[in-house]
């Protein structure tokens, strides 16, 4: 028979009525005390796995993502369910979706790993902000000529600060930034994302490129009508300079005009690609300054015009996220790449 406040007064003298009274509570479960979603007890892993099923669309993808097996990934991620008493996921056979509730928990999963990596660092880095490593992203149109030039500097400015490069698209490289996958990006303006800072650091021009002996190096400067009318070679879809460059000139977008103004519009992989395509007589291009700032064949095979006032331009600027803990960092990398030697054209931003 349990024992009861009043018979526990009664028996105060009693050592062992305390004594029994105490056990009796202590073999309670807990959960029986307190049946409270707040008692739930997740893992940091459990809220990895969450955030990597949400972008893989798919357990096997995530279970390697995590370097984990499927089977030990669906039991966490159910376990978690099961104790928050909703589902995170619609499954189907080779699909997965996230449902309305899971996704508002996934990002907030993914802001607490943020903190949580936050927290590492500062402990990993005590009071020096330029030791550990530097996850850097870059645009394809911007890495191959402003990181043989950075990466040096950034070296001798911080020697224990290790850099892992990444180039990518805009796109890529903005949901890498969000995930927690990067620390910072090199990329062009306009960009703007939640929760992400950006500083401009340096404004350059557009130039057209043309063949030796081309007849457009009669002319001093090119102007977009005339841009339109040439064979023209453009980046492919998904590169953000071609989206900046049929902004200038919308013409340049269409594949042909009538009769004798035929113009074609050609595509390459990459600026170096398209250089070479130019080279070879298929066309004319349009690229960033700093792509021909320096460059070594451009008096033998190629020749560079600039555009007719107003010239278009692009702003190329750091983004970080506003949680990202290493501001010395930002400031190191705004600096370094100041330093480097871009050009005469190029306008330096502060």
């Amino acid at each position: 028979m349990p024992w009861s406040a009043p018979r526990l007064a009664r028996d105060k003298a009693c050592p062992r009525a305390r004594v029994l009274y105490v056990i009796v509570l202590a073999s309670v479960p807990v959960t029986h005390q307190c049946p409270n979603i707040h008692d739930t007890i997740m893992t940091l892993n459990e809220l990895r796995y969450i955030v990597a099923v949400a972008r893989e669309r798919h357990f096997g993808r995530a279970a390697e993502a995590c370097f984990i097996s499927q089977p030990t990934l669906s039991v966490a991620v159910r376990k978690l369910e099961d104790e928050l008493g909703v589902a995170l996921f619609e499954r189907a056979p080779g699909e997965v979706t996230v449902t309305p509730v899971g996704r508002r928990i996934v990002e907030q999963a993914q802001r607490v790993l943020e903190e949580a990596a936050v927290i590492k660092q500062l402990a990993s880095q005590g009071q020096d902000e330029l030791a550990g490593m530097l996850r850097l992203g870059v645009i394809y149109t911007i890495g191959p000529y402003l990181l043989p030039h950075l990466i040096p500097r950034l070296h001798r400015r911080a020697p224990h600060m290790p850099l892992q490069i990444e180039e990518n698209y805009t796109a890529v490289l903005s949901e890498r930034l969000k995930e927690g996958d990067l620390d910072a990006l090199i990329l062009s303006l306009p960009f703007e994302e939640p929760g992400v800072l950006t500083q401009p650091v340096y404004e350059e021009p557009f130039v057209v490129l043309m063949p030796i002996g081309h007849p457009l190096e009669q002319a001093a400067i090119i102007d977009p009508p005339t841009l339109a009318r040439q064979d023209l070679l453009l980046l492919g879809p998904g590169h953000c300079f071609r989206d900046q460059v049929l902004r200038f000139c919308p013409e340049c977008n269409r594949l042909s005009v009538a009769s004798d103004n035929m113009q074609r519009t050609l595509e390459g992989s990459s600026l170096e690609t398209i250089r070479l395509m130019v080279a070879t007589g298929m066309g004319i291009t349009v690229l960033p300054y700093t792509s021909v700032s320096g460059y070594a064949h451009v008096g033998d095979l190629l020749s560079v015009r600039p555009f007719a006032a107003p010239a278009p331009t692009r702003v190329v600027a750091l983004a970080w996220r506003k949680s990202f803990p290493r501001h010395r960092v930002i400031s190191l990398l705004a600096e370094a790449i100041r330093a480097c030697p871009l050009g005469e054209a190029v306008r330096l931003l502060e």
